[in-house]
């Protein structure tokens, strides 16, 4: 689910869909479990209110790319309609940045690129003079990796993945390193399939389920993101449920944070018992049946038929679905003939 604004959304959602707003997770949604970070001063950036978004989230002091473009005019500089006509004063009382939240791609790349780098840069002081460079940098937490995405277009635009490939390697080419991510949240990490699974099962409660539930069904369009995340999620619960007994929740290694997966374990409607996830792929967005994945990464230019981030390995078993159907309902469908629902 893209983004903005949490609440709008959820409400658009839940009057089209007859669901309720906690039924509904957007690509965000598992940051309101990294409280570690709620109480630091942390750098927005995005499109719509993602001030208010950061707020309802749990995040007490939040600062914009605009506001910091305020503070500071002389760091945006790319368009020269956009410079200030006159030195302003210095700015002296501005917070320090903490941390940094990447909810979407925003509206000019340039500006927030080039403020987002300072801040790494100066270890969020950007109004300083420039010294050692800090590494590790600021925590950077990043959700929405999709590096494409479908609209009314016949061609695929460009998502908040394309931005995050840019930070990277104008931070990479700057400073000789790589950009490192306190955690990546949305499809396809973990820690969003766990956090939709705690969600499912307070549902479940909620209803008067007695019985556990055993499957999750996973539908999407896009292979590299939506079918990618369910088979990696299946992966991990099929590990942790053999390892359960033995050595208690095996964590994923691309689970967001050590710290955000134990909240989920300690949760006492939390414990693994889901036994899989199913991938259902749809042909009505980014899928084409002509779009092949290559079987050897080897032999080919991965970049170029990965469309997942960085951080994640490509494996072309995790992108082949465990079904592919044409629509949203023909999926809906298919789980319920599975479940022997009627």
């Amino acid at each position: 689910m893209r983004h903005w604004n949490r609440f709008t959304n959820e409400t658009h959602l839940s009057s089209l869909l007859q669901v309720s707003p906690e039924q509904v997770i957007l690509s965000h949604s598992p940051l309101r479990l990294f409280s570690q970070f709620h109480q630091k001063c942390v750098l927005v950036a995005g499109q719509g209110p993602v001030e208010e978004n950061a707020q309802n989230l749990g995040f007490k002091h939040v600062v914009t790319i605009e506001a910091l473009r305020k503070a500071f005019p002389l760091l945006d500089m790319v368009d020269q309609s956009r410079r200030p006509k006159e030195l302003p004063p210095p700015t002296t009382d501005f917070p320090t940045i903490e941390g940094v939240i990447l909810f979407g791609e925003p509206v000019r790349w340039e500006t927030s690129l080039q403020l987002i780098i300072d801040v790494l840069l100066s270890n969020g002081n950007p109004g300083a003079e420039l010294e050692d460079i800090p590494y590790p940098h600021l925590p950077v937490l990043a959700c929405n990796m999709d590096l494409l995405w479908m609209a009314e277009a016949k061609m695929p635009r460009f998502g908040h993945g394309t931005f995050l490939l840019c930070l990277e390697n104008i931070y990479k080419k700057v400073t000789g390193r790589e950009l490192r991510y306190e955690a990546l949240i949305g499809k396809p990490s973990t820690v969003t399939y766990r956090y939709a699974e705690y969600l499912i099962k307070q549902q479940a409660e909620k209803q008067g389920w007695k019985s556990p539930i055993r499957r999750l069904y996973a539908i999407g369009d896009n292979p590299m993101s939506d079918i990618y995340g369910a088979n990696l999620y299946n992966s991990y619960l099929k590990s942790a449920h053999q390892n359960q007994v033995q050595a208690g929740v095996k964590r994923s290694p691309l689970a967001a944070s050590p710290q955000t997966e134990d909240q989920l374990v300690q949760r006492k409607d939390c414990n693994i018992s889901m036994e899989g996830c199913e991938s259902i792929l749809v042909c009505t967005g980014v899928y084409r049946h002509n779009a092949d994945v290559p079987s050897n990464p080897e032999e080919c230019v991965t970049e170029t038929a990965f469309h997942g981030h960085r951080d994640f390995c490509f494996d072309p078993s995790l992108v082949e679905a465990s079904y592919v159907v044409q629509d949203v309902n023909d999926a809906v469908q298919l789980a319920f003939k599975k479940e022997n629902w009627n």
